[in-house]
């Protein structure tokens, strides 16, 4: 489980910083502040965590849980970026309502970067036995201040097209989305095995997809039909 969740940390980092390409260096200064505030000012509340509450938290299926549906909400916020950004890009008209959304979505850097940050600040502080806890919170908000935008540079040269960011970025979204899934299952099912099979449910489910699959090249005829009608 400390490996899974150690992996999405790391995958979260990476798709924080992904994201920064695509907004304004100004944008990217504030939000480089604003963690390096988080991890500066959070040194009182990492001190009084240990080890043992870290493993009971991520033993807790409730907690778990609750953190499962904010995982949810920002994969879903960041997917919803992508695919906005891909339609912006590709359309030749677009409505305004659909740059606006593009514009709050490119805002939203992201909540998950947090928690992450906080963790990395009580593991460095378990790290540096004996040196100040001030002193240790602030030099590593200082690090976080630097690292993102340097990231952000870094990650633009190595990948200069803004396609292959976007899609970098949706695939990172679906990883943290499938870890996530992972980590809150935490060993549990959700319902119990059953070796029957619902001939009944499968039947529907298999005439609902022929249906749409019908319905689908049906649209797919009409519309071409219209379009050879408007080029003749």
């Amino acid at each position: 489980m400390e490996t899974v969740v150690l992996v999405m940390m790391i995958v979260v980092c990476f798709n924080y910083l992904l994201k920064q390409t695509w907004r304004k260096p100004y944008s990217v200064a504030f939000s480089a502040v604003v963690s390096g505030l988080f991890v500066g000012l959070a040194w009182p509340w990492a001190i009084e965590q240990s080890k043992n509450q870290i493993g009971a938290w991520l033993a807790d299926s409730a907690l778990m849980l609750d953190l499962a549906v904010i995982l949810t909400l920002e994969v879903a916020l960041q997917m919803t970026f992508c695919v906005v950004a891909a339609h912006i890009h590709t359309a030749g008209h677009v409505k305004p309502s659909v740059v606006w959304i593009y514009r709050l979505l490119r805002w939203f850097p992201g909540l998950l970067i947090f928690p992450v940050l906080f963790s990395l600040l009580v593991a460095s502080i378990f790290a540096l036995p004996g040196v100040s806890f001030p002193l240790v919170a602030w030099a590593l908000a200082a690090v976080v201040a630097a690292v993102v935008p340097l990231g952000r540079w870094a990650l633009k040269q190595l990948l200069p097209e803004k396609e292959i960011r976007l899609e970098l970025l949706f695939l990172s979204n679906a990883l943290i989305a499938i870890l996530g899934i992972i980590a809150t299952v935490n060993g549990r099912t959700a319902v119990a095995g059953n070796s029957k099979v619902d001939w009944a449910a499968l039947g529907g489910v298999a005439i609902l997809v022929v249906a749409g699959l019908c319905c689908g090249a049906a649209a797919y005829r009409v519309k071409m039909r219209r379009m050879n009608k408007k080029l003749k």
